[in-house]
């Protein structure tokens, strides 16, 4: 189950991090210049934000299977177009395409780990589905060097088209509905928005949902500004990615394995603090690296980065579970909101502040502990809150052992 949701998980990484190495190569031909061709991440990231708020809804609606499978049909044919597109207004089209089905493995997966296990069982699963997902960017610009070796840039697409195909066939026959007919819930407009604003209003949603994205904004700024870290900054060529991703996605692959290996034995808040005290560290050592070495280079450049990763990977599971344990009957939507606020971020990030920050290394280090900052100040607002005696407090009253913290 983990490598089936790990792998659900990836898709959506996949199409972002994959055609990094061909930026060069699509940008000459259609005639696309660096802030162009981030626009093909930025487009993607809205439309998936977009789409985020209904995949849960649906799978609460009409269950998870169903629209696991219809989102991996919607992922084959988008990139099926960008690879057969001739004109940058074209690929942007179809990437948007790509991103209205591209979360939809992601969002509801999570909503099937809940359905299956409870406490310490379901961070040990998420443990391991992140352990599979944080894979997916470390490979995936690797794959794109090798497949740039083999042919044009299309060829990615392609490859993502088969990959799609490959997951549609082990879901349908391996992945169960989690999801009870019983347990389901209307599609009804009104009541959507409404759970939604509920959702949305509750102000520790919204503390967890911020300390999360902010924790991982914190990384993915540099992963949004990859192109620009690796080929610029580093000097490396387009087969050389890996020099930055393996190191980084190797430190999240480890976070996550911790995380797993320690649910039950240290409590959520105390694993989480751990995590938050390694992303501070891997800050103060980035801004230093950044602002002392008169050209950043490989291996040092990229320590940070995989400490910082190694420290969101314990922070992830804990909060994304508390997360879901405010909603038992709402489970898709709560997922679903939890990572629209984080892919509006993201769409912000890439369109915005990467072409702005990825000009220096030493302006990347800063807007990155920045992130991580913010994402302690709001994990700081919510154990301050927690503390608050239950009568002060309506959302305190709600807290359970089982959520992690």
């Amino acid at each position: 189950m983990a490598l089936l949701l790990g792998g659900l998980a990836m898709f959506g990484p996949f199409s972002i991090d994959t055609i990094f190495p061909a930026f060069p190569q699509i940008g000459a031909q259609l005639d696309a210049d660096k802030v162009a061709m981030q626009q093909t991440i930025s487009v993607y990231l809205i439309a998936y934000a977009l789409m985020s708020v209904v995949h849960g809804p649906v799978s609460d609606a009409i269950g998870r299977r169903r629209v696991i499978l219809a989102g991996l049909s919607v992922f084959a044919l988008a990139s099926a177009g960008c690879a057969l597109a001739r004109d940058l207004p074209a690929l942007l089209a179809f990437r948007a395409l790509q991103g209205l089905s591209a979360g939809v493995g992601l969002i509801v997966g999570r909503a099937v780990i809940r359905d299956l296990y409870h406490g310490d069982d379901a961070q040990r699963l998420m443990s391991q589905v992140s352990m599979v997902f944080g894979i997916a960017p470390a490979i995936a610009p690797v794959i794109g060097g090798w497949l740039l070796g083999w042919g044009r840039w299309p060829l990615i697409f392609w490859f993502l088209v088969a990959f799609a195909l490959a997951l549609m066939l082990i879901t349908w026959r391996a992945l169960p509905e989690t999801h009870p007919r019983e347990a389901r819930l209307s599609l009804a407009p009104r009541r959507l928005l409404r759970d939604y604003l509920g959702i949305f209003t509750n102000p520790r949603f919204q503390r967890l949902s911020l300390t999360a994205s902010f924790n991982f904004n914190a990384l993915f700024l540099y992963i949004a500004s990859a192109p620009a870290f690796v080929l610029d900054m580093l000097r490396l060529d387009e087969r050389q990615f890996a020099w930055f991703f393996v190191p980084t996605i190797g430190g999240m692959v480890t976070g996550a394995f911790v995380s797993g290996r320690m649910a039950g034995r240290i409590s959520g808040a105390r694993l989480a603090g751990i995590g938050f005290a390694v992303c501070a560290a891997a800050a103060v050592g980035n801004i230093a690296y950044s602002a002392l070495a008169a050209r950043p280079e490989v291996p040092w450049a990229v320590i940070p980065m995989c400490l910082s990763a190694f420290g969101i990977a314990l922070v992830f599971p804990i909060i994304t579970l508390a997360v879901l344990d405010m909603y038992p009957r709402q489970r898709g939507s709560a997922s679903s909101l939890q990572a629209f606020v984080g892919l509006v971020i993201n769409a912000l990030i890439a369109g915005v502040l990467s072409p702005w920050l990825s000009q220096r290394p030493l302006w990347l280090a800063l807007g990155s502990a920045a992130f991580t900052a913010l994402a302690i100040a709001v994990w700081q607002w919510e154990l301050r809150t927690r503390r608050t005696p239950p009568e002060c407090t309506r959302e305190a009253a709600g807290l359970e052992p089982s959520d992690g913290l």
